[in-house]
């Protein structure tokens, strides 16, 4: 037996020892070694949960909407009162640097704050006296159980954009936590139970591929939220409306910053350091390219090259540390595999962050900040998502050259142009076909009473993640129409009804 600390499921209201026998380690990624391991749950811990989940959710649906509103606002106060403890998970299991998971955490609270509010947003429609004696009007219902499979990049936050809007819509929730980082799922359950939220209503089975199938396949599952990679986003929306279940699920991608020649370089470059290097690149919203129009090219590589060797890169915990270790091994040789094909393909490296070692962290899972110049569209650097800390540059003539570029990959989740042209930005965001797009901007990630998603194959599914469309995608509408038996009527009519 491991003398590792175990983190398990949460079921009805209760941690859940696992009874599959399976485990997995969970590593320090600065260390590199284990600190804890997680169950692996099985078929029938996936029923458990989602039976308890199916048995509460009558009750929770029928609470009223202000009511269910308030244990989120003393979920809201709780987790802001934790978010040290958030952060400090954040940067053990995931490596992310300690002010960059204080900074997850915050855009994760923006969601349940929204959330509180969310009782405004359930409301229907009403229209008197449509035709004689008819009223009619419309309402949104929740859909029952729902789940969400989330990836390890955000393990506080990508959560948080799905179950408190989901709970404020009345159903209840399974949450399959990435196994890399699993703690948060179980510091959010606990507090949630402490904000008043009945047992059942919210759960978490810890797992992998074969919990997430359980899921998909689980007749009494309504919706599957998702946020991941492409092929297995793709997977999980065709498996998942396979079995009639409402599906958005968001995948990878490759994400553009357009650098004109008149943008103010500084900006730039400052822009580009944080959305390249940021979370060792981690993140479906990082810059992975830099197109750089005419003569732009010089100075911002000049730039970025002493920028990129200069990169702090510690321990997450370091008071220093601008970027910290990527999640696992394998993601670092993967990531340093990629470069050697970026070198072999004709790209110029600029800087190399192969076989980067931090001094008092030789077993860590660190890849320096890497920089490539004169990338083209055939090398694998430029269409393989990388997912790590590894910035493409690119040249281009002019604006609309990089507008077909861009339009041309096959994601769309974000993109950014950097300019002080307003010209140019207006027609740039108009003819883009992404998403989310930045005017000097790198990361234009929606506030939470906007909404999240991209377009191509960096979404699946018609609704967005969180904001307005959550609502719509965690509810039903229903429509009514309304006669009393006091109102006159003709007789039987055998004609398609029509309003008189």
């Amino acid at each position: 037996m491991s003398d590792l600390d175990t983190i398990t499921h949460y079921i009805n209201g209760a941690k859940a020892d696992t009874r599959s026998g399976r485990y997995a380690d969970v590593y320090n990624p600065a260390l590199g070694e284990p600190v804890a391991r997680v169950a692996l749950g099985s078929v029938d811990e996936v029923d458990a949960a989602v039976q308890a989940a199916h048995a509460a959710f009558p009750a929770w649906a029928d609470t009223p909407p202000l009511a269910r509103a308030r244990v989120l606002a003393k979920y809201l106060q709780l987790c802001q009162q934790h978010t040290e403890e958030f952060a400090a998970m954040l940067t053990r299991e995931h490596g992310k640097t300690l002010a960059d998971a204080r900074g997850e955490v915050a855009r994760g609270i923006e969601v349940v704050e929204f959330a509180v509010g969310i009782p405004q947003l359930l409301k229907g429609e009403f229209t008197d006296q449509i035709a004689r004696g008819i009223d009619a009007w419309s309402m949104r219902q929740p859909l029952g159980v729902v789940t969400g499979i989330t990836p390890f990049n955000f393990p506080v936050m990508v959560p948080m954009w799905m179950f408190p809007v989901a709970l404020a819509c009345g159903n209840t929730f399974v949450l399959k936590p990435s196994e890399r980082d699993p703690s948060p799922s179980l510091l959010h359950a606990e507090l949630l139970k402490k904000a008043g939220l009945p047992d059942g209503v919210f759960n978490v089975v810890q797992g992998d591929k074969l919990v997430v199938d359980a899921l998909l396949e689980h007749p009494h599952i309504q919706a599957v939220s998702f946020v991941g990679s492409t092929p297995i986003a793709e997977y999980i929306y065709a498996k998942g409306s396979a079995y009639g279940k409402r599906v958005q699920a968001l995948g990878g991608a490759k994400n553009h910053m357009v650098v004109m020649p008149d943008a103010d370089m500084d900006m730039a470059v400052d822009a580009l350091m944080g959305a390249a290097y940021g979370s060792a690149g981690e993140r479906c919203m990082a810059i992975s390219v830099v197109v750089a129009i005419g003569d732009a090219g010089d100075a911002l590589v000049s730039a970025l090259e002493r920028r990129t060797a200069a990169l702090k890169v510690r321990d997450g915990m370091a008071h220093d540390a601008e970027m910290g270790p990527v999640v696992t091994l394998a993601a670092k040789q993967r990531i340093e595999r990629l470069i050697g094909e970026g070198v072999e393909q004709g790209a110029k490296l600029v800087v190399d962050g192969r076989n980067f070692k931090v001094a008092d962290r030789p077993n860590g899972f660190f890849v320096g900040g890497t920089l490539f110049d004169h990338v083209t569209p055939d090398m694998t650097i430029y269409k393989e998502e990388i997912f790590g800390p590894v910035l493409c540059v690119m040249r281009l003539p002019d604006v609309g050259s990089a507008v077909e570029l861009i339009n041309r990959n096959e994601y769309g989740n974000g993109v950014a142009v950097f300019t002080r042209d307003g010209g140019v930005a207006r027609e740039f965001v108009r003819q883009i076909q992404v998403g989310m797009v930045g005017v000097n901007v790198p990361l234009p990630v929606p506030m939470a009473f906007n909404s999240f998603g991209g377009w191509k194959r960096s979404m699946f599914g018609d609704h967005h993640a969180y904001g307005p469309e959550g609502v719509r995608f965690y509810t039903r509408h229903k429509a009514v129409m309304q006669r009393w038996p006091n109102t006159a009527t003709a007789g039987a009519e055998f004609a398609f009804p029509q309003m008189k």
